[in-house]
């Protein structure tokens, strides 16, 4: 099969999106088929180049040249169709002539225009909310979880998060969009229950199977030298890696590490917000802009992971790199997490927002040794179904119904 990915960021800009789409284009060629990406430029960046087997396509939009409108260096795609976006994805399909188009976020948009002269069947990865929550966390004004979408409340939200008119333009361009996108859309694989519930899929005619995000077979190889920073932290330590942001629960974590007597060091791996805490209790480190290779190093040497994320977290990569690190997790009863650990079994279960909840857990494996072996060694068993090579199968496997349906 020819197979374009669309992506509005795309490596060398990393994410858990980006990460996402690289090794599924890598796998997806790996296994014979014609895999091509488009995908947003960006100043220094070539506008086509190989990546292993897939080609890369980097297209220019209409909206890119307003750069007032981005208060990031990210450059993202509009809730609606791009004009330049749509021409110069009519001539990547042009050269790629696609059998089946995977999109991951908006620039999906300036694809719709398109769908019907380009023959594809559309296939919509949905990692988050983005369908009925214009800023995709289910965060209500950026500080509490959302009870659900309505036209005033979204309004005062979409105000608050991109400001007095970006807001509201964002929120209207984004509804339309949406109802074109369920009408459109051949099948959507929101990456857990949770994020097809809150997307509206659960309730509505649209088609869709729940498909993980995944992590790279050999995400836990870690041979080389050990980076400096990692080496240096205490033989063992409680380990959270993310941004430290309170819808990530940063904050939740911090409360029940002081109520914990004696605990080992707590080491936070991520990036510093204007909004992360300021006073950090004794024995916590913080640890900014360390590479994957050497998260995964600081796995290796952790006790095990928390994810004390008050939004819903839709997939959070984090745990499934603890998993195949052979180490529990604790995690909010929220969103994606719920589908990756089994509670009791490769980790525990908190309620969102319980400092009580936490601690207790902390509590429960600092204490037990043996436990925290056998949830590790179920974890690394657990995470066999989401690693690349079984992700990437079942994707194919998807691809291939829909092109049977097509004839």
């Amino acid at each position: 099969m020819k197979i374009l990915l669309l992506a509005q960021f795309y490596p060398p800009i990393m994410g858990g999106i980006e990460r996402h789409v690289q090794a599924l284009g890598a796998g997806l060629a790996a296994r014979g088929h014609s895999v091509s990406v488009a995908t947003l430029w960006h100043k220094g960046l070539a506008e086509f180049e190989m990546d292993g087997a897939v080609r890369v396509h980097r297209i220019r939009g209409t909206m890119q040249r307003l750069t007032g409108l981005f208060t990031v260096d990210r450059q993202h795609s509009p809730p609606f169709p791009d004009p330049e976006a749509v021409a110069a994805l009519r001539g990547v399909i042009l050269a790629e002539k696609p059998d089946i188009v995977h999109a991951h976020n908006w620039l999906i948009h300036s694809f719709l225009p398109l769908k019907k002269w380009s023959g594809a069947r559309l296939v919509m990865t949905l990692h988050d909310c983005e369908m009925t929550c214009v800023q995709m966390r289910m965060m209500y004004m950026d500080a509490e979880l959302c009870s659900g979408p309505s036209a005033g409340k979204c309004l005062r939200c979409a105000a608050h998060h991109y400001g007095a008119f970006k807001g509201p333009v964002t929120l209207m361009g984004n509804w339309v969009m949406s109802a074109v996108e369920r009408r459109a859309v051949d099948l959507f694989l929101p990456v857990s229950r949770a994020v097809a519930k809150a997307n509206g899929l659960e309730s509505s005619t649209a088609r869709y199977v729940v498909t993980p995000n995944f992590v790279p077979d050999d995400v836990a190889n870690i041979e080389g030298d050990t980076d400096p920073r990692v080496a240096a932290l205490p033989k063992e330590f409680i380990l959270q890696v993310g941004d430290l942001s309170r819808d990530k629960g940063v904050e939740i974590l911090l409360a029940a590490y002081r109520e914990l007597e004696s605990p080992p060091p707590l080491v936070l791996v991520g990036r510093r917000l204007p909004e992360s805490p300021k006073l950090l209790p004794d024995g916590v480190t913080v640890i900014d802009g360390l590479p994957h290779r050497a998260v995964m190093q600081a796995w290796q040497k952790s006790l095990f992971g928390t994810a004390p994320s008050i939004c819903l977290d839709a997939w959070p990569t984090v745990t499934l790199e603890a998993m195949s690190a052979g180490k529990p997790m604790i995690g909010s009863r929220i969103g994606g997490i719920m589908d990756q650990i089994i509670e009791g079994e490769t980790g525990l279960l908190v309620q969102a927002g319980s400092v009580d909840d936490l601690r207790q857990a902390m509590a429960t494996l600092i204490a037990s040794p043996s436990l925290r072996t056998r949830m590790g060694n179920a974890a690394k068993r657990q995470v066999v179904k989401f690693q690349a090579s079984s992700v990437a199968a079942q994707i194919e496997r998807l691809y291939q119904t829909l092109m049977q349906v097509a004839e």
